[in-house]
């Protein structure tokens, strides 16, 4: 079976392409506050939305990432991350925050829904580099969006540099080239897998060369998922525990970052990372330096446009995570 027709047979099987509760989306008081303008405006859109196309999808995701950061500081700062879309809503769009999948991607899912989008929301298995084998539970939520009936993957919400800047195409095996890299997904059958391939890090300054926070790997397998729909409470537990196990990487290590137009930039704990995408030479220009405690703030502000309300406390303890 090709894939295409693998995603129409189970696409078409179910009865709508939008699966959020029905308290999700009620039109509560606090939903009625939640403005697609003011939404475009928090990711500077000033283009036309009255068409459902690939084009401006492709717009509006690229400059969600390039305005609104990947980021868990929220469990550093003694405050909760939630699967309520009013409070993500108020969080990154009102407050100029940024969040994790759960939130931007929840975001973007009511995004696709008010401009008129066919989409499912999805739950993936990321790869874990540590066990050579993907996590046995979704952890990491996308959104399947269909147009001309043609399906695509989109994701703004997986940080560094495996942020794709643009929806990826299902078809299994072609490579799609962004400034990030090339992604590829790959279909068995039984599932997708989504992998990026690199390009070398050089490193500016020689005491980071031997970071743990560097992936020298050019090719990344990042997660595999299926066709089936999940709603927002899916990733409630999953949710739960990545921000509360002393095990979860979340937890062991503060992380913000923003895709940039050269490239993109984090704040792993105290270490700040300029990178600089060179294709034409492969590789990436990696700038590191370490950030004092009382500069955190400053720079959070001036390279990610984010300001804590709450006391900010950096981690940066040992875990598999890396840029």
């Amino acid at each position: 079976m090709s894939s295409n027709i693998l995603f129409l047979t189970l696409y078409s099987s179910t009865e709508s392409c939008c699966f959020l509760s029905s308290q999700e989306i009620s039109q509560s008081s606090s939903r009625s506050r939640m403005d697609l303008k003011e939404y475009f405006n928090r990711i500077g859109f000033t283009g036309r939305y009255d068409k459902a196309d690939l084009h401006t999808l492709s717009t509006i995701h690229k400059l969600h990432v390039m305005n609104i950061p990947f980021e868990n500081l929220s469990i550093h700062c003694g405050e909760k991350n939630t699967i309520d879309l009013s409070i993500i809503y108020d969080k990154i769009v009102k407050s100029i925050r940024g969040g994790w999948c759960c939130e931007n991607n929840l975001l973007f899912s009511w995004v696709l829904r008010e401009m008129g989008y066919k989409y499912t929301t999805l739950g993936s298995k990321v790869f874990s580099t540590f066990k050579k084998d993907f996590y046995p539970v979704d952890s990491h939520l996308i959104n399947l969006v269909e147009i001309d009936g043609k399906p695509y993957i989109t994701d703004v919400s997986y940080g560094v540099s495996c942020q794709m800047w643009y929806p990826l195409e299902m078809i299994s095996g072609k490579d799609q080239q962004q400034p990030p890299g090339v992604f590829r997904l790959l279909n068995d059958g039984m599932r997708w897998v989504l992998e990026k391939t690199g390009r070398k890090p050089l490193v500016k300054d020689n005491a980071f060369a031997k970071s743990s926070l560097i992936d020298q790997r050019l090719l990344k397998t990042m997660y595999c998922f299926t066709l089936t729909p999940r709603r927002a409470d899916h990733f409630l537990e999953t949710s739960e525990c990545l921000q509360t196990s002393p095990d979860s990487r979340f937890v062991l290590k503060s992380i913000c970052s923003l895709q940039t137009p050269t490239g993109f930039r984090a704040l792993i704990g105290w270490t700040f990372s300029e990178i600089t995408f060179n294709p034409k030479e492969d590789f990436d220009l990696v700038d590191m330096k370490e950030i004092p405690d009382c500069e955190i703030e400053a720079l959070l502000r001036e390279k990610f446009n984010v300001v804590l309300v709450n006391k900010f406390s950096p981690k940066n303890h040992k875990a598999h995570y890396c840029m």
